[in-house]
């Protein structure tokens, strides 16, 4: 662990280093979103089940991407990646698309879910911490936490132990929650390579 963590320092040292500003890098550091978009069928019977993780909130600013707070995104990532064994909601639940919040198992969503709600809980800002769907290169459809700070929107994924930006993925980015209500959805205008698929 302590590998992992000096090594995610680094990866740290050098955001920090290239400071970025209101350049072109610096715009795809962010991801661009476009309108309002359909919301993925699991999280609209998920937000039937928990209102309040689903409501308007007011927007605020990426959060300033400190040692302390970097720590913290990698230990949360790396803990629920390690707690929570992966298996599909057919499953678990005998049937797909089940958003839920995992004990010790669960699908892609199911890790947003805690990962999102631990963040939270450690004084992350709801509306920097989004469940975002992407297309994976196979064709088939993921869900990972975006973390919006000031140096980039970082990717928190069960499939990966590092913590990177969305651009250094090889994802194609389809649509997140909305910063101002987390019951809504944005288009996520991704023109790094060609859409050649959706997850709706």
């Amino acid at each position: 662990m302590n590998a992992f963590i000096k090594t995610t320092a680094m990866i740290l040292t050098a955001l920090v280093a290239v400071g970025l500003s209101q350049s072109a890098e610096a715009r795809q550091a962010h991801m661009p979103t476009t309108s309002i978009t359909s919301q993925p069928i699991g999280h609209y019977e998920f937000c039937h089940r928990y209102a309040d993780r689903c409501a308007a909130q007011r927007a605020t600013a990426p959060v300033q991407l400190t040692e302390a707070l970097w720590n913290k995104i990698v230990e949360v990532n790396a803990a629920v990646n390690t707690s929570i064994y992966p298996r599909e909601d057919i499953a678990i639940h005998g049937k797909p698309d089940v958003w839920s919040y995992p004990q010790v198992e669960g699908d892609c969503e199911d890790y947003v879910l805690l990962k999102q709600y631990m963040l939270e809980q450690a004084g992350v800002p709801a509306s920097a911490l989004l469940i975002t769907v992407v297309l994976q290169s196979n064709g088939e459809g993921h869900a990972v936490l975006t973390l919006r700070t000031d140096r980039g929107d970082l990717v928190l994924d069960n499939l990966a132990d590092r913590v990177s930006l969305w651009s250094e993925t090889d994802y194609t980015y389809l649509k997140r929650q909305a910063e101002n209500h987390a019951g809504k959805w944005v288009d996520i205008a991704d023109d790094r390579s060609v859409l050649v698929g959706s997850l709706r």
